[in-house]
């Protein structure tokens, strides 16, 4: 029991449209970060110099964002200049790979108490920013791979939705099932807002207008299969019709996740420290996995992942009462679901990111907290969370309610 590595606590930010005008926009990104960190540990009454690391997730570690943002939030949010921070990139699973790491440590006793969080403000340093593409016009982009890369490679690599069209032709996906599961998503969101499922861990933000958000700005509640039929592909090009002349373009930015600004954290320790705290924790971590998957169908190692993490584990999917799969694309948990026969009532039962937003380095600890929640409300005993990411990966992670 006393090598536990136990959640106590999460916060996170509501999401805002990632673009100029969202809610969000006007917030420094570092503001956003220390915002749930400071209230992370007021709320638990916890004194942060005791606080052995904070680690975040990020990916466009550039501009406002860069210089290891974690440690520049956490000394925002107030705490002592003894506390350190690391920010990591694991793409769309960086704040995930950030609870573990976290969780690990303290598995192995290297920390009592740690924080993992993340943050992305989309609005301020667009997707793409690390990879040169606000490159001026004439200006060439630099190029992230390198010749050895280009030579294992030689067809090309492509970007996420490219890759889910891909996925969405292998597995045989139509345009209605895409947008059946899209619109479900925001129903099933708006139902949980309105029943005030996401109070606990939603931390209201003033803007520097004053403006005091309180409320996911991405959740549609008027979505319908039929809204969403009008909306064209979004990552249709020439070039990349010539070489996959067979794709039939289905991916739109309504069954796709939304641009995002956002953060979150969760506050991990011991079982032991949370006793000698006073701190009741409400989850333990159960177990572990992470993979690398073809980076060409990039998002599909999910399905790996939770192969390797219920083998390690010594459950089965039917053992599991929640699951969390990031919907960074429709097609991700639909393919998911599909292959591993899982029940698909308990998939993303609060709704997904295609209506909760995918702000890339905040969104693993923000699934931890819609996860654990759903598992306080209906008294089930393990989680999944799981997420694809950029390159061809995947993270997984178990939950036990406490």
């Amino acid at each position: 029991m006393s090598n536990d590595a136990v959640i106590v606590d999460v916060v996170r930010t509501p999401s805002g449209r990632g673009k100029p005008g969202g809610a969000l926009s006007t917030v420094h990104p570092a503001d956003l970060l220390a915002g749930v960190l400071g209230e992370l540990v007021a709320r638990n009454d916890l004194d942060p110099a005791l606080v052995d690391d904070v680690i975040g997730g990020c990916v466009s570690q550039v501009g406002e964002q860069s210089y290891n943002i974690t440690r520049t939030a956490l000394l925002s949010a107030g705490f002592p200049d003894s506390v350190p921070g690391t920010t990591i990139d694991r793409q769309c699973g960086s704040s995930q790979q950030a609870a573990t790491f976290a969780a690990q440590g303290v598995i192995a006793g290297a920390y009592d108490v740690v924080i993992a969080c993340g943050v992305e403000s989309m609005s301020r340093v667009p997707l793409g920013s690390s990879l040169g593409q606000s490159a001026g016009q004439g200006e060439q982009r630099p190029d992230p791979f390198g010749s050895l890369m280009h030579e294992r490679y030689p067809k090309g690599l492509v970007n996420q939705g490219v890759s889910a069209e891909l996925i969405n032709q292998e597995w045989g996906l139509s345009r209605d099932e895409l947008d059946a599961f899209a619109a479900r998503s925001h129903q099933l969101a708006t139902a949980a807002a309105d029943r005030g499922d996401f109070d606990r861990e939603l931390l209201a933000v003033t803007t520097p207008e004053g403006v005091v958000v309180t409320a996911d700005e991405t959740i549609r509640a008027g979505t319908t299969v039929e809204s969403l039929a009008g909306l064209k592909p979004a990552f249709y090009s020439e070039r990349d019709s010539h070489r996959f002349p067979d794709l039939d373009w289905q991916i739109t930015p309504g069954n796709s996740s939304p641009l995002t600004d956002g953060a979150s954290a969760t506050l991990i320790m011991s079982a032991t420290r949370a006793e000698q705290l006073g701190l009741t924790p409400r989850a333990r971590f159960h177990s572990f996995a992470v993979t690398g998957s073809d980076p060409l169908l990039m998002l599909t190692g999910v399905i790996p992942v939770t192969r390797r993490i219920l083998d390690r584990a010594g459950l089965s999917i039917d053992d599991l009462d929640a699951y969390e799969v990031n919907e960074a694309f429709a097609c991700v948990p639909l393919v998911w679901q599909r292959e591993l026969g899982a029940d698909l009532a308990k998939l993303n039962p609060r709704g997904g990111a295609i209506a909760l937003g995918h702000a890339l380095g905040s969104s693993g600890t923000r699934l931890l907290g819609t996860l654990l929640g759903e598992l306080e409300a209906t008294g089930g005993r393990y989680g999944l969370q799981t997420m694809c990411e950029g390159g061809g990966m995947a993270n997984a992670t178990i939950i036990e309610r406490l």
